[in-house]
């Protein structure tokens, strides 16, 4: 394990033990090798769908929009918490201190909650292209779209520095500043405070029930209306190619909230950590690498701008009508 830094009793006590998986140290080098390999995937794989959106004319549309800010935001997600994984695979445990950790666990919220946010900004996008198909262009204008972008990251970075404002305040409990878990997720961050953290842990329960929940209730209301017109639609290819325009956003929904589901709503209360540490790893690590995947496969015209890219790149061919 890494010492901790020199300087007075004071200076120590704000230096913290991130555990992560230390009970497995006997795999740390292969769990980091897989760890790093679903890293590189993660950050590669959104890497190309912002190289395939800005290098083809045919997806300068808002749905590639809003899938642009979504993989930023999963790189951005991804690699707050990673690179601590990734050394405490190696070491067994991390020294993190308390700001770092505060910092940590700030931007986890904070992006969490701009995805969910962002997210239901695209069902609305989708709900607009299928159910006012005539008006999509004027409702969708390049202007309303920087608005709901920024709405989205502004206000996840917004409300979740409330639930850390109130952490100023309180003071760190006597004892051990270990943390058994392998980064600072809510939970663990609110149980280093002694003193009234009930008050932080209501807000942020709240905060946080808002901003996931409102999203949730939005998307499920934009696709009741999209499974309506749908219906009503009298060719069955149009109703396939209709529903084939929100397969891949409806997939990447079902993942994200379905491992949030499996987290926070199933009971862990009698739940060993090591347990609620790999169920985590669910939409920390494994959700931000699924969901390129998901763009990638599910949506032909990501999939053919990538071929095209492929072959520009590799295999020297001249570019391709429809690519910039």
């Amino acid at each position: 394990m890494r010492k901790q830094p020199s300087g007075d009793s004071e200076n120590q006590t704000t230096w913290l033990i991130l555990l992560g998986f230390g009970e497995l140290q006997h795999l740390g080098f292969l769990s980091f090798t897989l760890f790093l390999t679903i890293y590189m995937m993660t950050i590669g794989g959104n890497i190309l769908i912002l190289l395939a959106v800005g290098s083809s004319r045919t997806l300068q549309t808002p749905m590639y929009f809003f899938l642009c800010h979504f993989s930023l935001l999963e790189i951005g997600y991804t690699s707050n918490i990673m690179p601590w994984l990734l050394q405490s695979f190696l070491q067994g445990r991390e020294v993190i201190s308390l700001t770092s950790c505060l910092t940590q666990f700030y931007m986890f919220a904070s992006l969490a909650a701009a995805e969910c946010l962002l997210l239901s900004a695209m069902s609305y996008d989708r709900y607009l292209a299928i159910c006012h198909p005539l008006h999509y262009p004027v409702f969708m204008s390049s202007w309303f779209c920087n608005c709901l972008a920024t709405c989205a990251w502004l206000s996840g970075f917004f409300f979740s520095a409330f639930t850390l404002a109130l952490a100023a305040p309180l003071s760190l409990c006597p004892g051990s500043r270990e943390i058994d878990h392998y980064f600072c997720d809510f939970a663990p961050v609110v149980d280093l405070f002694c003193g009234d953290a009930r008050i932080m842990w209501g807000t942020g329960i709240s905060i946080s029930g808002f901003l996931t929940l409102a999203p949730f209730l939005l998307i499920v209301t934009s696709y009741a209306f999209i499974l309506r017109a749908v219906l009503k639609i009298p060719s069955g290819h149009g109703r396939q190619k209709a529903f084939s325009t929100c397969s891949s956003h409806l997939s990447v929904v079902g993942v994200f909230y379905g491992t949030l589901i499996v987290v926070y709503v199933a009971p862990t209360d009698h739940m060993v950590p090591q347990l609620q540490k790999t169920f985590s790893l669910l939409y920390t690590v494994l959700t931000p690498m699924v969901n390129p995947i998901i763009y990638s496969l599910k949506n032909q015209e990501v999939k053919g701008v990538l071929c095209r890219l492929w072959g520009q790149v590799i295999l020297g061919h001249a570019p391709l009508r429809g690519t910039a």
